[in-house]
């Protein structure tokens, strides 16, 4: 299986997606944001910090709880 090369800021948002059997299209739709928004932000690209409330939301997390979510205080 090829990894794909993790840039810019590490974050979990693909294995809690995952974890809660959720569609990239899926979170996209429930966050409000593109699938492409979705895809970078879990490759590690930067992203608006509303896009990441959103995310955030949508996985069902508090703003609080960032951290556990957007790593290193994304």
């Amino acid at each position: 299986m090829g990894e794909e090369i993790q840039r810019g800021k590490p974050n979990n948002v693909k294995e809690i997606r995952e974890q809660l059997l959720m569609s990239k299209s899926e979170l996209a739709r429930k966050a409000g944001v593109s699938v492409l928004t979705i895809t970078r932000v879990e490759k590690g690209y930067d992203c608006r910090l509303e896009t990441k409330r959103k995310i955030l939301k949508a996985l069902g997390y508090d703003v609080k709880d960032k951290n556990k979510v957007f790593l290193n205080g994304g």
